[in-house]
């Protein structure tokens, strides 16, 4: 999505799914794509499941916006080119292919040499998430009021603090934090990790994003607005957030809200496909069988005819041994379509925090919205600001009764009325130079 702003909204059986994109306040265009591609019927979802792909690019002009382009672009596509391959090596493929178009569009052009992309990539199948991931964005597991990252940053604050067996908080601060160590497109190969499959729970909500979100925000508040609101309205507000923090990067949000994983296979209205379409099972395979029984009936009478009749008991033994020999490979086969995912990968999560709301979990939120307020005396925009007094108000009352939830709800709704009228009240496209809120 190469727009100042995008939405999006989607639902499936078991699954509602959410994403925004956004330039931000200090870039003049969105070098951020992103992908969804969900499962069309129960065939699909068992073979490929649901897709999701973020990807932050960078470069020169308009370099960085057309490699994260063509990641995002090619990745569902390759990814479904490949139903030999199950889930887990597709996904590496279609990663692996999307790096090869960017780094030929790169090497083939002056204008574009050197682009490249982040890339990460979730997958929610039949046997659990998996990502796929290289560079700095991220994706989380938020279950419960705990929130997990699931991927690994390649980023030199990372890789430095992973060497020193120590956290990124113990890098010294002249690190660069923006450095990335691997990305899509500079070099001809990329090396693409896999996590999971790690198992889905109802109620798991999934987040996969760019690093302006990550930047301006911890991941605690990210996971308590994440934990508090409907995916739709927990995606703006989090972009919103980073915006009146600064908004310094792109920044782009996909939530993927798991309500029920035995649904997550079937149509919206919750009713199973028809069996015309439903993968094929054990029991449907009655002509293996037969086959596969005719193969081990012609290898005995083989073995048996073997001393009297060798010429026959020879074609026997061939024929027995292609037919059980077949019987077996489409067994075996079919059970990996269906089993999909071989082993575990990846050593996810990587970190993890809890995110209850709470009153120091909620102070950060509280102090965006109160600096914010002061801005009413020192501009003069055409805003209702009575709506947002009434936000705060409702805020404090429910953290004086305990319910620190709804208190996330009230200063959420005063955050994106804030934004909308920071929107309204900058006709002007932005600029790298940024904007500043407190000039009169």
């Amino acid at each position: 999505m190469s727009k100042p702003t995008s939405k999006l909204n989607r639902a499936t059986g078991g699954l509602r799914c959410a994403a925004v994109s956004d330039v931000g306040m200090r870039r003049a265009s969105n070098q951020d794509s992103l992908a969804v591609a969900l499962a069309s019927d129960e065939r699909d979802w068992r073979s490929r499941g649901h897709l999701f792909v973020v990807a932050d690019g960078m470069g020169a002009h308009a370099a960085g916006e057309l490699a994260s382009q063509i990641a995002t672009d090619n990745i569902p596509h390759a990814y479904q080119k490949r139903p030999d391959l199950p889930p887990c090596e597709s996904i590496v493929a279609a990663v692996h292919d999307a790096n090869s178009r960017i780094n030929a569009k790169g090497s083939n052009s002056v204008d574009f040499h050197g682009m490249g992309t982040t890339c990460s990539c979730l997958l929610l199948l039949p046997d659990g998430a998996m990502a796929a991931h290289v560079g700095d964005s991220r994706v989380y597991r938020l279950r419960g009021h705990t929130i997990e990252q699931l991927t690994f940053d390649h980023s030199l604050v990372w890789e430095m603090a992973a060497a020193g067996h120590a956290s990124e908080e113990d890098v010294p601060a002249y690190v660069p934090k923006n450095v990335i160590t691997r990305s899509l497109g500079p070099h001809p190969t990329v090396k693409v990790d896999l996590e999971g499959p790690l198992p889905i729970r109802a109620g798991d909500r999934f987040l996969l994003c760019s690093d302006g979100l990550t930047g301006p925000l911890n991941p605690q508040l990210i996971g308590m607005v994440l934990a508090s609101l409907p995916p739709e309205e927990a995606a703006q507000t989090l972009v919103d957030l980073a915006n009146l923090l600064g908004g310094p990067d792109n920044i782009t949000v996909i939530i993927a809200e798991v309500a029920d994983p035995a649904m997550l296979g079937q149509k919206k209205n919750g009713h199973a496909w028809t069996d015309a379409v439903a993968p094929l099972t054990r029991d449907d395979h009655w002509f293996d069988y037969v086959v596969g029984m005719a193969g081990l009936g012609l290898a005995i009478a083989g073995l048996v005819a073997l001393t009297t009749r060798p010429v026959a008991a020879g074609i026997c033994l061939v024929l027995g041994v292609i037919g059980v020999g077949g019987f077996l490979w489409k067994r075996l086969r079919g059970e990996d379509e269906c089993r999909g995912v071989k082993g575990h990968y990846g050593k996810a999560p990587y970190r993890s925090y809890a995110v209850a709301p709470s009153a120091q979990n909620i102070e950060m939120l509280s102090d965006v919205v109160r600096q914010l307020e002061d801005l009413e005396a020192q501009r003069s925009w055409p805003f209702e600001w009575k709506e947002v007094h009434s936000d705060r108000v409702a805020a404090h009352k429910a953290i004086a009764a305990g319910d620190y939830t709804a208190a996330v709800v009230a200063y959420s709704s005063a955050v994106r009325r804030l934004m909308q009228a920071v929107r309204a009240h900058r006709p002007e496209p932005p600029s790298d130079s940024g904007i500043n809120l407190s000039a009169g």
